[in-house]
């Protein structure tokens, strides 16, 4: 059986990507594996932001749990209900992880948002979505915003 990783995070255009994913899975027997993606940087941000002001914090296996949770109302309220799915969270993610992610579920395509950056930006910054075209195993789908 086919499987697809879409990848879901909270700075891309997630409804474009669901969409583009629907539509690729629509009257077949492909299974999706969906995964909330969880910037490492924003939630070291949010640590140092909770300690200052003396909330509590969260540890890494709460938010990743929290992720999953969101995961899983994202694919139950994108996909039909006769499209297998599997919901993952994980914090801090790169370019190696999503590969293994791949790997782990056997996917055999994958489905991104991409940022709009320069060529200096990604150069500088580097770019997961640049990372895992150029070594993933298998077509890629990227989807925009229209911004």
């Amino acid at each position: 059986m086919d499987s697809i990783l879409v990848l879901i995070s909270d700075e891309e255009p997630n409804d474009q990507l669901l969409s583009a994913a629907v539509q690729y899975v629509s009257g077949s027997d492909t299974s999706v594996v969906v995964c909330r993606l969880v910037d490492e940087e924003r939630y070291r941000s949010g640590i140092q932001q909770d300690a200052r002001s003396g909330a509590e914090m969260n540890s890494v296996a709460e938010l990743e749990e929290s992720a999953k949770a969101e995961a899983l109302s994202v694919s139950e309220s994108a996909f039909p209900a006769d499209v297998a799915t599997t919901a993952i969270g994980i914090v801090g993610v790169g370019p190696d992880a999503v590969l293994d992610i791949a790997d782990e579920y056997d996917c055999d395509h994958v489905f991104l948002a991409g940022r709009k950056r320069s060529p200096v930006g990604k150069a500088l910054f580097g770019d997961l979505t640049q990372q895992v075209v150029l070594e993933f195993d298998g077509p890629v789908t990227i989807v925009t915003s229209d911004d």
